[in-house]
C-alpha cells in the first residue's frame, strides 16, 4: 500500500529526495512571492541585525533588554518628594545662616589663612571680588551636593524629570564589519564560498530575501557542514537562484498570512507578555513570552475552559510558527482539531485531511504506513480501546493487540494488504464467510503458522468476555456511511501516513466531531499513536517534529503517556489542550503532568484542576515579615511638632515598629489563586527546555 505525505496541496507527487533541504535540484523558475518585494532590504537587514541576547527560558529574545535578577527597592513617591523638599529647605537654611553671619565667620577662615594679604587688601577690587565670590560658590555647591545626596535628588530626576518623559534614545548603531554582519554570511566566507555569500548579501540588500529564506538557506548550510550535502551543489544552487535556493517541496517561501510575531532566527513565536506582577520573578516582568522548539520539545499541556484562548492564543500561533519552520526545512508539523476550529487556512498546509468530508483530497492511513502486522495491531488497538485500558500495570491492552494481530497477519499474507474497515469489522464479529475465505487462502498458500493464529482467534470467540467483541463495537464507529470513502486500503485513494514526518511536511487533520464525537476520539488516539511510533523510529532526527492536538479529550491513555515521555529524545514534542483535567482518568493526571515539561493553566480553571497544578508546581521557600506597629504618643510640644512633620512627609502617624522575619514554605500558586486569581486573557505557564533549564510558573498576558 502506497502511503506518503510528500504530495503538496496542488495534488502533484513530489519526487523523493534524500533530504528536503538538499540543494542539487532547485526549480528552474522560483514561485512568485505572495507579496511584492520591498524596494530595499532595510527592514530585513534591521530585523537580522537586531540584538538577541541570551535570556531565561521563554523570554522573547528579539530586542530584549535584560533586567537584574532582584528588584531594586524603591522609596515611596510621597516620602521621596517630601525628603527632597525638606533637604532643600535645610540647605537653604544653612546657607542663610552662614551668609548672614548667625554662625560666625569660621567658615571663611580657610580663605583668610591660605590667601596672601595682598589679594584681600589690595587695590584690585575686581580681583578681590572674584576670589571671595568664587569661594562662596564653592561653599554653596558643597552644601548643594550634600543636601542633594541626602534628599535623593538624583532619583527624583530619574523618576520624574525629563528622562522619564520620553523613551530612552536607542544606542547609535555602527555598521558591523563583514566578519560580524550576519547579512554578509560570514560563515560561508570562512568556508570558502565567497561567491555564494556575495549573492545572498546582494539579495538581502535588494529586499529579495525574507526571514524564511534566511532560515531555509541556513538549514541547508548546516546540511553541508554535517556532510549530508556537498558544498559545490549548495554553491551552485545559491548562485543560480539566490534567496530562492534550496526550496521547500511545495515551492512556497512564506505563509499566506501571519497572525503572530515570529523570529525565525531564534525559532520563537511570541504568545504574550509576562505580567508585571509580584508573583513573577523580577527579570521576567514586562518581558515578552515566547515558545520555540527547545521548549515544545518537552511537550506542552494547556488546560482551560472553552473561550479561555487555548486555540486562538496558543495552538494557532504555534501551528503558524511550525509551518514557517517547515518551509525553512527545519520542522514537520501535524495539526489535529475539529473542522472549522480556526487552525489556519488550507493554503498554509501541504496536506489537509478532512475526515468525513466528501471533498477531501487526502485519506488517512488507518495503519500508519507500516507493513508489520504486529506494529499495526498495537497502533490500532491503542486507537480503538486505549481509553478502556486499566492505567495500572497488568491491563488487558495486550489482549486487544493480540486479537488484532491474529487477524491482520493472516489477512495481509493472503491479500498483500491490510483489511478495510468493513472487512475488519466482519472478521472481529466472527462472520463465517470472511473467516472461511481467509482460512482457504491460508491453506492454499501453505501458511501453517498463520493458520494456527486464525484457529486461536476462532477458539477465543466462543469464550465470554472476548476482547474481539469490544473491538468490533469500536471499529463499527468508523464503519459509517460518512466514512465510506475513507480508510481505503485498496489503493484507490490518496492516504496520508505519518511516516512522512522525516520530511518538512505541513499537515492538518480535521476531525468530524459534530455528530461523530466518539469516532473523532478514536481518530485522535490513532494519530497520536502513529505520531509517537513514527518519530521515535526515524533515523535522521535533526528535523523537529510536533503534533498539535486541539482538544485531547479521551486521548490520554497509559500508552499515550509513555509515548510522550519518549518524544524528547527523538527531537519531537506534542501540544495538547484540555477543557479540564477531569477529561483524563484520575490515575493518569499526575503522570501526564509529569510527562509534559511545559504546563499552562488558563483563566477560568476549576479549583480541582488548580489543585493538580499546584501539586506539580510544588512549593518554595519565601521570606515573610510580621510587622507590629505601635503608635507613639508625644508628651511635649516639640515632640508633637516633630510628629506632625513626620506625618506630613510620610503620610503616616509616627509608630514604633517591630519586625519578625521568618522563612516559610508556600505553594508557588495555590489552587484558589489559579481558580480565582488569574485575570481573563491570562494564563500561568511553567517551562522546561530540552536541556533541563526551568522557568517557574509565570503569570502571562496572552493578549500582549
Amino acid at each position: 500500500m502506497d502511503s506518503d505525505g510528500t504530495r503538496d496541496t496542488r495534488g502533484t507527487q513530489a519526487t523523493p529526495v534524500p533530504h528536503p533541504t538538499a540543494p542539487p535540484h532547485p526549480p528552474a523558475i522560483p514561485p512568485m512571492p505572495p507579496s511584492p518585494p520591498r524596494p530595499d532590504g532595510s527592514a530585513f537587514l534591521s530585523w537580522l541585525r537586531t540584538p538577541r541576547p541570551e535570556a531565561a527560558p521563554g523570554v522573547w529574545r528579539f530586542g530584549h533588554r535584560p533586567r537584574p535578577e532582584q528588584e531594586p527597592e524603591l522609596v515611596p513617591a510621597r516620602q521621596l518628594l517630601g525628603g527632597a523638599l525638606i533637604a532643600f529647605l535645610v540647605g537653604w537654611l544653612v546657607w542663610s545662616l552662614l551668609w548672614n553671619g548667625y554662625l560666625g565667620s569660621w567658615w571663611v577662615l580657610p580663605l583668610e589663612l591660605f590667601t596672601p594679604d595682598s589679594w584681600r587688601q589690595g587695590n584690585d577690587r575686581v580681583g578681590n571680588a572674584i576670589v571671595w565670590y568664587s569661594y562662596y560658590t564653592v561653599i554653596a555647591l558643597a552644601i548643594l551636593l550634600a543636601v542633594g545626596r541626602i534628599g535623593r535628588w538624583g532619583e527624583v530626576w530619574r523618576r520624574y524629570g525629563p528622562p522619564a518623559w520620553r523613551p530612552a534614545a536607542p544606542a547609535a548603531e555602527h555598521p558591523p564589519t563583514p566578519d560580524q554582519d550576519p547579512a554578509a554570511w560570514p560563515q560561508l566566507r570562512r568556508a570558502g564560498a565567497q561567491d555564494a555569500a556575495e549573492r545572498l548579501a546582494a539579495e538581502a540588500r535588494a529586499g529579495l530575501m525574507r526571514d524564511v529564506d534566511h532560515a531555509r538557506i541556513t538549514r541547508a548550510w548546516q546540511g553541508v557542514r554535517s556532510g549530508r550535502h556537498s558544498l559545490a551543489a549548495f554553491t551552485g544552487a545559491v548562485l543560480e537562484d539566490g534567496a530562492a535556493a534550496c526550496p521547500h517541496p511545495s515551492g512556497q517561501r512564506d505563509l499566506p498570512a501571519r497572525h503572530a510575531r515570529h523570529d525565525l532566527l531564534t525559532g520563537q513565536v511570541r504568545l504574550g507578555t509576562t505580567a508585571d506582577d509580584p508573583r513573577n520573578p523580577y527579570h521576567y516582568r514586562g518581558a515578552g513570552l515566547a515558545l520555540g522548539p527547545e521548549l515544545i520539545g518537552t511537550s506542552l499541556l494547556a488546560v482551560g475552559p472553552a473561550g479561555s484562548g487555548k486555540t486562538g492564543a496558543v495552538v494557532r500561533p504555534l501551528a503558524e510558527s511550525l509551518c514557517l519552520h517547515a518551509l525553512a526545512g527545519q520542522a514537520s508539523v501535524v495539526v489535529v482539531g475539529a473542522a472549522g476550529a480556526g487552525l489556519g487556512p488550507a493554503e498554509a498546509y501541504d496536506v489537509v485531511v478532512r475526515v468525513g468530508h466528501p471533498d477531501s483530497a487526502y485519506d488517512l492511513d488507518l495503519y500508519g504506513g507500516t507493513t508489520d502486522p504486529d506494529e499495526a495491531a498495537a497502533i490500532l488497538a491503542e486507537a480503538l480501546v486505549g481509553d478502556l485500558a486499566d492505567p495500572h500495570p497488568g491491563s488487558d491492552h495486550r489482549r486487544s493487540t493480540t486479537v488484532l494481530a491474529q487477524l491482520l497477519g493472516p489477512f495481509r499474507a493472503v491479500h498483500d494488504r491490510f483489511p478495510s474497515v468493513p472487512e475488519l469489522r466482519q472478521l472481529l464479529d466472527g462472520a463465517p464467510g470472511p473467516l472461511t475465505a481467509l482460512r482457504k487462502g491460508l491453506t492454499d498458500a501453505g501458511h501453517a503458522s498463520l493458520l494456527r493464529e486464525l484457529d486461536a482467534r476462532e477458539r477465543q470467540m466462543a469464550h465470554p468476555g472476548d476482547a474481539g467483541t469490544v473491538l468490533a463495537d469500536r471499529i463499527a464507529l468508523l464503519d459509517r456511511p460518512a466514512f465510506a470513502a475513507f480508510f481505503d486500503t485498496s489503493g484507490r485513494s490518496r492516504p496520508f501516513s505519518l511516516r512522512a514526518l522525516d520530511h518538512p511536511v505541513r499537515v492538518r487533520i480535521d476531525l468530524p466531531q459534530r455528530g461523530h464525537a466518539d469516532a473523532s476520539r478514536i481518530l485522535a488516539r490513532l494519530v497520536l499513536a502513529q505520531f509517537t511510533a513514527a518519530v521515535t523510529a526515524r533515523e535522521d532526527r535533526s528535523l523537529f517534529s510536533c503534533l498539535l492536538l486541539d482538544d485531547a479529550t479521551g486521548v490520554v491513555t497509559p500508552e499515550a503517556v509513555r509515548g510522550i515521555q519518549r518524544l524528547r529524545s527523538a527531537n519531537a514534542g506534542t501540544v495538547l489542550t484540555l477543557r479540564t483535567l477531569d477529561d483524563v482518568p484520575r490515575p493518569l493526571r499526575g503522570p501526564l503532568l509529569g510527562a509534559t515539561g511545559c504546563r499552562m493553566a488558563l483563566s477560568g480553571l476549576t479549583p480541582w484542576d488548580g489543585q493538580d497544578f499546584a501539586e506539580v508546581w510544588g512549593k518554595e521557600w519565601t521570606e515573610t515579615r510580621d510587622v507590629t506597629d505601635r503608635q507613639i504618643i508625644a508628651e511635649t510640644p516639640a515632640g508633637k511638632a516633630v510628629h506632625m512633620l513626620r506625618r506630613v512627609i510620610t503620610g503616616q502617624a509616627p509608630t514604633a515598629r517591630a519586625v519578625t522575619v521568618r522563612q516559610v514554605e508556600r505553594e508557588r500558586w495555590s489552587a484558589s489563586e489559579l481558580a480565582h486569581g488569574v485575570p481573563p486573557g491570562h494564563a500561568v505557564l511553567s517551562l522546561t527546555t530540552v536541556r533541563g533549564e526551568h522557568a517557574p510558573p509565570l503569570l502571562v498576558d496572552l493578549r500582549g
